[in-house]
């Protein structure tokens, strides 16, 4: 009985497999395109609301300066009329420091660089000669200046706004200044510290040469950091975003606008990983909701591969038992519901009528090459008709003996005979087990290679021909062949188109000087 060996792994397997790896699959690639939309969109979220932020503050500031300037050029135009009356600067600065609550000291400074009046009057600079830079920077440009950050003649790190006081005649008389002291309580603490610092975020806020003006941490400020910001950004947009990675620290998220009046830079900042913390949860939540429908999807996809694969396996199973009697009827029995099912039932039910009577009657039919024992022309057209019936692809040589004539000629018949039979021989030994070999008649020959592509027909045709070459056949000179090779593939062509390519390609070898192998045009 014949038992085809069977595979470990059957259809139904395979489609459940499929199934589960497109599930996987398809699941993995939600959670990541989840998690990379997600991500995106929170940093992207961070990134604005950290630049809006900034912008709020940047514009917050600058109209405190430009109320600070409006308020100290006002007192500028009251004191217009001299600096002689102490009691009229003193009651102004306490005024300026008092009333709005702008400034933490505020100063009227003459031409000639001393203190007039201050407020509150503990500084007890009074009298004083300022030698500061501010000081001397306000004396020169005379206008109005808000300054770097530096050092008080009180030695507080302040950063001064101050307005030139000019006279009705267009005299300068001094300037009139306020001081916010940028490590003591102030309007600008008040100003800046309202946002509530959570998961690692924080505010800077430095001048042009990085010194830090604010930060949630006191003992930042006034040291000079590492640039957040590069100046070519600041330049070409005043305020934006972008995620700041420096060496040795972590990324950060950060949001910047620029002051105009006074060029400080306020830097929101955010640390990637605290904004991203909420996407693992946001994953298991995805990933609980998602797999009861993918075990869902699961149990079905296993039930409709059981419903496709028991048709093919119920044939395959009557594939291994094809010479059985009856086996027909059995496979006529089988529900094939569906196209290929059916067609290869319809092809199984063909190959057992062909191997049962055709093939059957082959064994008797055929009849051998008394000389060469190899199949004659008959034999090759059962067999050929086996091959169309069953469709399997398979390559033609068409062998021809070179200059046979010259050899019947020159020694004889019994001579050529012998050739004839030795060459036959030798294809056989050339052949693979699947192989059929035919002599075609006189010298003429032909080897049908089931499965055998263009590549492996060629490669046994030049094989056979210099195996043939090389033969020793008495005191015959060497024997060579020329073949024509040519492919036949279901749909593309008959087989008696095939066999007249593969003639045509013997011919041009012939003409080519022989001994050689010619390979049709075509598939």
């Amino acid at each position: 009985m014949l038992r085809l060996l069977r595979p470990k792994t059957d259809l139904r397997t395979l489609i459940t497999l499929l199934a589960i790896a497109s599930i996987v699959i398809t699941l993995a690639n939600s959670l990541y395109a989840t998690w990379r939309v997600q991500r995106d969109l929170l940093i992207n979220n961070t990134l604005e609301s950290n630049r809006v932020y900034a912008t709020k503050l940047a514009a917050t500031t600058e109209i405190f300066f430009q109320l600070a300037q409006s308020q100290l050029a006002y007192s500028a135009r009251m004191l217009s009329d001299g600096l002689d009356d102490k009691s009229a600067l003193q009651g102004e600065v306490d005024r300026l420091r008092e009333q709005t609550a702008s400034f933490n000291s505020v100063v009227i400074v003459d031409a000639q660089s001393q203190v007039r009046a201050i407020s509150p009057e503990s500084l007890k600079l009074e009298g004083m000669q300022l030698t500061t830079e501010t000081a001397r920077q306000a004396l020169k440009e005379r206008k109005p200046l808000i300054s770097q950050p530096a050092i008080s003649a009180a030695n507080n790190l302040m950063v001064f706004v101050s307005t030139p006081i000019w006279s009705k005649d267009g005299t300068y008389l001094g300037y009139i200044g306020g001081a916010l002291y940028l490590k003591k309580k102030s309007i600008m603490n008040a100003l800046l510290g309202e946002q509530f610092y959570r998961d690692g975020s924080s505010l800077y806020v430095v001048d042009k040469q990085n010194q830090v003006l604010y930060h949630q941490n006191a003992q930042l400020i006034g040291q000079t950091i590492e640039p957040l910001i590069s100046e070519e950004d600041k330049q070409s947009r005043s305020s934006g975003y972008q995620q700041i990675t420096h060496q040795g620290s972590e990324p950060m998220l950060a949001g910047y606008a620029v002051v105009p009046a006074s060029d400080w830079t306020i830097v929101a900042l955010k640390p990637t990983q605290s904004t991203l913390n909420p996407l693992t949860s946001l994953l298991f939540k995805v990933l609980k909701h998602s797999v009861p429908f993918a075990l869902l999807t699961l149990i079905a996809a296993w039930l409709l591969a059981r419903l496709i694969a028991l048709p093919l396996w119920q044939l395959a199973r009557k594939a291994s038992q094809m010479d059985n009697q009856g086996v027909s009827n059995e496979i006529g029995s089988i529900r094939s519901w569906y196209f290929e099912a059916a067609q290869i039932k319809r092809a199984l039910l063909a190959g057992i009528g062909l191997l049962q009577d055709k093939i059957g009657r082959l064994k008797f039919e055929v009849q051998t090459d008394p000389m060469t024992q190899l199949l004659n022309r008959r034999g090759l057209s059962a067999v050929l008709e086996y091959f169309l019936t069953t469709r399997q692809a398979f390559a033609v040589l068409a062998l021809d003996i070179d200059h046979f004539k010259r050899v019947n000629d020159t020694f004889g018949h019994d001579a050529g005979d012998a050739v004839i039979i030795r060459i036959a021989r030798e294809l056989e030994q050339s052949s693979r087990q699947t192989d059929v070999v035919c002599r075609n008649g006189g010298e003429e020959f032909l080897m049908i290679l089931p499965g055998a592509d263009n590549e492996m027909a060629l490669m046994i045709a030049e094989r056979v021909r210099q195996r043939i070459n090389q033969l020793q056949i008495d005191q015959l000179e060497n024997i060579s062949v020329s073949i024509g090779v040519s492919l036949w593939q279901p749909d593309h062509q008959s087989i008696e188109e095939v066999f007249k390519a593969a003639d045509d390609a013997l011919y041009q070898a012939k003409k080519a000087g022989r001994n050689c192998v010619i390979r049709a045009a075509g598939p």
